[in-house]
């Protein structure tokens, strides 16, 4: 399953402590930079591979593509994928046949199918909310890092894809 997150140099603001009756102080910067966080996951292995880039393109999209066959040679490769412009464009699935990569699209507005989308907000909840950015790279390391530490048991659990109630699994 294939999917990206926006990493935003505001944080995410989930919970935040502070003393009662005083107002917490959340740094806004204003700034307004952002990487894309490109991932795919293994729904057999739990293995993932990620790329972090400043725009998502269709470029982009077809670099990510060819990383995927690279990093999985000889594998016959299923991918489903949201139904995102630059997963959809012509050239983009036109490669993706080319190199021999099945793309599944998922239907629209459907989130809850795809299990990276599950462990993007476990990235969000745990690695980027609730602290000030540092640098926009610093965060979208942080997410890599926070998700490559993971075993890849834990990858699946988060994914959503040991829960049992998994759609491909019923």
């Amino acid at each position: 399953m294939l999917d990206e997150i926006i990493i935003c140099e505001t944080p995410p603001l989930y919970s935040c402590y502070g003393r009662r009756g005083q107002q917490v102080c959340v740094p806004i910067t204003g700034n307004r930079r952002k990487r894309i966080l490109h991932g795919v996951i293994n729904l057999a292995t739990g293995a993932v591979l990620l790329l972090i880039r400043d725009e998502w393109v269709q470029e982009t999209h077809q670099y990510f593509l060819q990383m995927i066959r690279a990093y999985w040679r000889g594998w016959n490769i299923v991918l489903f994928e949201d139904r995102g412009s630059p997963d959809t464009a012509a050239d983009s699935l036109a490669l993706a046949q080319e190199i021999g990569i099945e793309v599944r699209l998922l239907p629209r507005a459907t989130p809850e199918l795809n299990a990276m989308d599950h462990l993007w907000r476990s990235v969000k909840g745990r690695a980027l909310a609730d602290r000030p950015t540092l640098s926009i790279d610093k965060s979208a390391d942080a997410a890599c890092k926070y998700i490559l530490d993971m075993s890849r048991g834990e990858r699946l659990r988060k994914a959503g894809i040991l829960s049992g109630d998994f759609w491909l699994t019923k």
